[in-house]
């Protein structure tokens, strides 16, 4: 690793990642040619069913039900005149694999899922932040492993979703620890196949986010190595295709507010969030609940700063190889009287 690049990645230690379980995988069970979009072989975007009066359609996973099983975006939309279409995804890369074609308008990643969205060609918009949650992530071992830290993971197997946030996690822990990401062998999976090869021992490490995190804390023989105190620190996105936000900013804005809400009203809440997480995902309620009640909730704009922060993690990533050209973050950046039109207060 050259010095500038070093430089970059350990720069990339300020930086936080968006732990929230919205902060997604690849919907793929193959190892180490998992597809994703940094293939380079972008979705031909379709035009967008919901501009002018159509319905809003929004992308969740199942970690992310609450803003479907709460009701009160469909009630703010409705009473705009406006319907509104969920669409379930598995995780944050398919969610906007989507947004590209067109199926959808708007949804919740982490931050490294619209870097290789943008690099594949995706015409997306940077809409709100989600706020970090550094405890929320880590890496993760067997109980009777020899790896007692993250240098011993030199040469090891270690698996995590390829464009995940889990993927900049390890890169960051690596980095921070003076290892290259080369040092290591990575495996990508999604979390149900990761944490199955992880049981199984075909790997010696698995690099993941809350709940399926809390979930493997306690509910197989593990221990932490590391978690995302200390490099995680920026959060998640609501990612719009840019048409919606373009063409439809007030009600990007309604949208947006009732997230706000409902978040402040998860932090109030945490008990009631658990319990229909619970249910969503069929995990252990101990491990649901430990993975709700470190969550930071909060919505926030999108400032210049989180946006320079975004582009260190997207010049990582190329330098990486793991996208197949340098993208500029600011190209998302729509001018500023369009931004006014839809930007949280």
């Amino acid at each position: 690793m050259t010095l500038k690049r070093r430089d970059v990645l350990l720069g990339l230690t300020s930086l936080g990642l968006p732990i929230l379980a919205a902060s997604c995988t690849n919907n793929s069970s193959n190892s180490t040619t998992q597809s994703s979009p940094s293939s380079g072989q972008a979705a031909s975007p379709a035009s967008s069913t919901s501009s002018g009066s159509g319905p809003v359609r929004i992308g969740y996973q199942k970690s992310t039900i609450m803003l479907k099983s709460r009701g009160t975006i469909d009630k703010r939309l409705n009473s705009e005149g406006v319907q509104v279409e969920w669409k379930e995804f598995p995780a944050g890369p398919p969610l906007l694999e989507a947004l590209n074609a067109g199926a959808i308008d708007i949804g919740p990643v982490g931050e490294s899922p619209p870097i290789f969205a943008q690099a594949a060609g995706a015409n997306l918009v940077y809409a709100a932040s989600i706020a970090p949650n550094p405890k929320g992530s880590g890496v993760l071992v067997r109980e009777d492993s020899l790896i007692k830290a993250v240098t011993d993971l030199k040469g090891k197997k270690v698996t995590f979703a390829k464009g995940s946030s889990a993927n900049l996690l390890i890169v960051q822990l690596l980095e921070k620890d003076g290892l290259k990401f080369e040092d290591i062998e990575p495996v990508y999976l999604p979390p149900a196949d990761a944490r199955a090869a992880f049981v199984q021992g075909t790997v010696d490490a698995w690099v993941i986010w809350d709940p399926f995190f809390a979930a493997g804390e306690t509910g197989i023989k593990s221990r932490v190595v590391a978690n995302g105190e200390g490099v995680n620190r920026i959060g998640g996105y609501y990612i719009a295709s840019r048409q919606f936000a373009t063409e439809r900013p007030a009600i990007l804005k309604a949208l947006l507010e009732e997230v706000r809400d409902l978040e402040e009203w998860s932090g109030k809440n945490r008990d009631e969030v658990a319990e229909v997480l619970t249910k969503a995902l069929k995990l252990d309620a101990t491990a649901v609940k430990t993975a709700t009640d470190r969550r930071q909730f909060g919505l926030r704009p999108v400032t210049d700063d989180l946006l320079a922060e975004q582009q260190k993690v997207a010049d990582v990533y190329y330098q990486l190889k793991l996208i197949p050209k340098p993208i500029k973050i600011s190209d998302t950046v729509l001018p500023p009287d369009k931004v006014a039109a839809y930007a949280l207060s």
